[in-house]
C-alpha cells in the first residue's frame, strides 16, 4: 500500500489499496517478533522494550481473566500518558474486551455518564483519580472491579522515590495513598502476581474501542470503531509515513485517551515498532522541546498548539532539532507562518491532516512525498471517499472549489454510536459519515475546511467562517492566537467577535488589529468586536474552544442588558 499510495500523488493515479486481515493485537505480535529487544516505550527514566512490554501486556491479561472479565465486557481506562495506559489498552483487545478510554481530567458526573453508558466492569485508574473522583460516585457505576495504579510506578530509582514527593505538592494533587478493599487491585501487585498470557482476542469486525465524544452538543456519545477501523486506519497511516525500520522515535504528548494520540501515535508507533517517548501532560512544553534532542524524536504528532508554542519557546534556537524528519498536524488549522517558521527550524515537513472520533480518527492527509498544499487538509487516505455536499439538503454533490458539508466513506468510519441508533441513522447515511464540517475540494482533489456548520456566521445573509478569519488574524505579527465566534446584532442577524492573545512582549490594539484585517477580509468578514484575553480556553488536547467564548459571550451580553437595558455596543 505504502508504494501504490505515493505513485497515486507522483502520477495522479487512484490507489487500489489492499488491507490486511490484522488486528492491532496482531501488528502488536508482530512488532514485538520483529523488534523485541528495541525500545518500545520510553517513560522519564525507564525504557521498556517490546519484550519487556509483551511480558507485562500478557501478564495483565491473565490477570483480568482471573478477575473474570470476558470477552465483549467493558474496560474503563483512565491515566495520563504512562506506560500502564499502553499496557492496560493491549491487554484489554488481547482478551476480547473491549477498551473504553477516559480523559483524566473528568469530573465525576462526566465519568459516571461514560462509564454507565458503557457499562465497564472494569476500570483501570491511577490513584488519584480514583481517590479524588472515582470513590464518591462507586455506588452510582457498574464497574466492580477496579485496578489500582500510580504515575511513578513504572519510574525506575532515584526517580520512584523522589517523584511521589512533587506529585503530592501538586494542586490538586496527582497521587494518594488507596488502602485495600474488596474491588480493589493494584495494578503492580496483578503484574507480579500472573503468568504471560495469550488471550483470545477478538474478531475483526468486533468492537475494540468506544471512544467518547467530546459532548460539545450534550452529553458525550460513544463511537463504536471496530478492530477493522482501527487496523485499517493504521495500514493507511503506516503506508503515508512511508519505509520504516523501525528505529523512528515518536513523540507522545497526545492524550492517548483521544483518537488522535490513540491511534496516529500510540497504534501507529506500536505498529511500526517504533519507540514512544511519554510525556503525561501535553501542556508541558520544556518536556517536550527536551525530549527532541534527548531522545532524537524522528516523527512529531502534534496540534498547532504545540507547534506554535514550540516556535515561541525561550531560547529555542539553541536547541537541536534537527531529529524530526516528519511531523503531522491536526485538530485545527495550522497558520501557515507557525508551519513555516517550525519547518525551516527543524528541517522537518508538516502535513497538515484531518480527521474524526468517528473514523478512527484520520480520513484526509497531505502527504510526504509528492504534492503538499499548504492549508488544506490534503487528499484522502487509501481507501478512503470523500465528497461535498449540499449542506441543506445533504444530497446534491456540489462541483469544484464550492463550499458545502463534507461527507466521508471507508474502512474507519465506525459502526455506530454505542446503543444509539436514532444518532447513528443521523450521522452515517447510505454509508457516508456526515462530518458537519464546511469544506471544499479544489481541481486536483485535496480538500479544505472551511470551519464548522455549527460555526458559520450568518451576517446580513452572507456566510462567514471563523477558521477564515483565524488564519488571517494568525498572520499578524503581534497575534500569537485567535478565536472567532458569531454573535447577535439586532439588523445584521449575526456580526463578528474575534478574542485574541498577544504574542509575549508585543503589544497592539482593536483598531490595528481591524484595519490590518481589511487588507485580507472582504467588509462584512472584518471583526465588528475585538477582545484581549491572556489565554484562550483549551481542550486537553489544545484545541481552542470557541463553544466557551460563545457561552460565555451570551451569558455577559444578556447579565449587560438585564443591568442596561441594552447589550454592549458594536465596534
Amino acid at each position: 500500500m505504502q508504494r501504490v499510495w505515493h505513485q497515486f500523488y507522483d502520477e495522479g493515479v487512484a490507489p487500489d489499496p489492499e488491507f490486511e486481515d490484522v488486528t492491532l493485537v496482531g501488528t502488536f505480535a508482530r512488532s514485538v517478533a520483529n523488534h523485541a529487544d528495541r525500545p518500545a516505550l520510553i517513560f522519564m527514566n525507564r525504557t521498556m522494550t517490546y519484550r519487556q512490554l509483551d511480558d507485562h501486556v500478557g501478564r495483565l491479561t491473565g490477570a483480568l481473566r482471573a478477575l473474570g472479565i470476558e470477552s465483549g465486557d467493558r474496560i474503563a481506562i483512565q491515566t495520563p500518558n504512562v506506560p500502564q495506559f499502553v499496557i492496560a489498552y493491549y491487554a484489554t483487545l488481547r482478551l476480547g474486551a473491549v477498551a473504553v478510554p477516559t480523559n483524566p481530567i473528568y469530573t465525576p458526573h462526566e465519568i459516571a455518564h461514560q462509564w454507565n453508558d458503557a457499562e465497564c466492569r472494569a476500570a483501570i485508574v491511577t490513584d488519584y483519580i480514583f481517590d479524588q473522583h472515582v470513590r464518591p460516585i462507586r455506588h452510582r457505576i457498574p464497574v466492580t472491579d477496579f485496578i489500582i495504579t500510580s504515575i511513578p510506578d513504572y519510574l525506575r530509582f532515584p526517580l520512584n522515590m523522589l517523584a511521589p514527593f512533587k506529585l503530592r505538592r501538586a494542586k490538586p494533587p496527582l497521587i494518594a495513598r488507596v488502602a485495600p478493599e474488596a474491588g480493589v487491585h493494584r495494578f503492580a501487585d496483578l503484574i507480579r502476581a500472573h503468568q504471560p498470557e495469550t488471550g483470545t482476542p477478538g474478531g475483526f469486525d468486533d468492537i475494540a474501542t468506544l471512544l467518547y465524544t467530546g459532548g460539545t452538543t450534550g452529553m458525550s456519545k460513544g463511537a463504536a470503531l471496530t478492530h477493522r477501523n482501527l487496523s485499517c486506519n493504521v495500514q493507511q497511516l503506516s503506508a503515508w509515513i512511508g519505509e520504516t525500520t523501525g528505529q523512528d522515535v515518536i513523540l507522545c504528548a497526545l492524550p492517548l485517551f483521544h483518537s488522535f494520540g490513540l491511534t496516529v501515535v500510540m497504534n501507529v508507533g506500536v505498529a511500526i515498532g517504533g519507540a514512544l517517548v511519554m510525556i503525561p501532560n501535553p501542556r508541558d512544553i520544556p518536556a517536550i522541546v527536551t525530549s527532541v534532542p534527548k531522545h532524537r524524536i524522528t516523527l512529531f504528532p502534534a496540534v498547532p498548539n504545540h507547534f506554535n508554542a514550540i516556535n515561541a519557546y525561550p531560547g529555542i534556537d539553541r536547541v537541536d532539532l534537527s531529529s524530526i524528519r516528519a511531523c503531522n498536524s491536526g485538530s485545527a488549522p495550522l497558520p501557515v507562518d507557525v508551519l513555516t517558521t517550525f519547518e525551516q527550524r527543524t528541517g522537518s515537513k508538516i502535513s497538515e491532516g484531518y480527521g474524526l472520533t468517528e473514523t478512527s480518527p484520520v480520513t484526509h492527509s497531505n502527504p510526504l512525498q509528492g504534492t503538499r498544499k499548504v492549508g488544506s487538509i490534503g487528499v484522502p487516505l487509501p481507501g478512503t471517499d470523500a465528497r461535498i455536499v449540499d449542506a441543506e439538503d445533504g444530497t446534491r454533490e456540489l462541483p469544484t472549489n464550492e463550499v458545502g458539508e463534507l461527507i466521508i466513506r471507508g474502512p474507519q468510519v465506525m459502526l455506530g454510536y454505542w446503543r444509539r441508533p436514532d444518532d447513528s441513522a443521523d450521522m452515517i447515511r447510505d454509508g457516508w459519515l456526515y462530518t458537519g464540517d464546511l469544506a471544499r475540494i479544489d481541481q486536483d482533489g485535496f480538500c479544505f475546511i472551511e470551519g464548522r456548520k455549527k460555526d458559520m456566521i450568518l451576517c446580513s445573509g452572507f456566510n462567514v467562517y471563523p477558521d477564515e478569519i483565524d488564519r488571517v488574524l494568525s498572520g499578524h505579527p503581534d497575534v500569537l492566537e485567535a478565536a472567532t465566534i458569531g454573535i447577535p446584532h439586532p439588523t445584521r442577524g449575526e456580526t463578528v467577535k474575534s478574542f485574541l492573545v498577544v504574542r509575549p512582549g508585543a503589544s497592539t490594539t482593536a483598531e490595528a488589529v481591524v484595519e490590518y484585517c481589511r487588507e485580507y477580509l472582504a467588509s462584512f468578514k472584518v471583526p465588528r468586536e475585538i477582545e484581549f484575553l491572556p489565554e484562550l480556553p483549551k481542550s486537553s488536547v489544545l484545541k481552542i474552544l470557541r463553544r466557551e467564548l460563545r457561552e460565555r459571550e451570551l451569558r455577559e451580553r444578556e447579565l449587560a442588558q438585564r443591568e442596561h437595558g441594552d447589550p454592549p455596543p458594536a465596534a
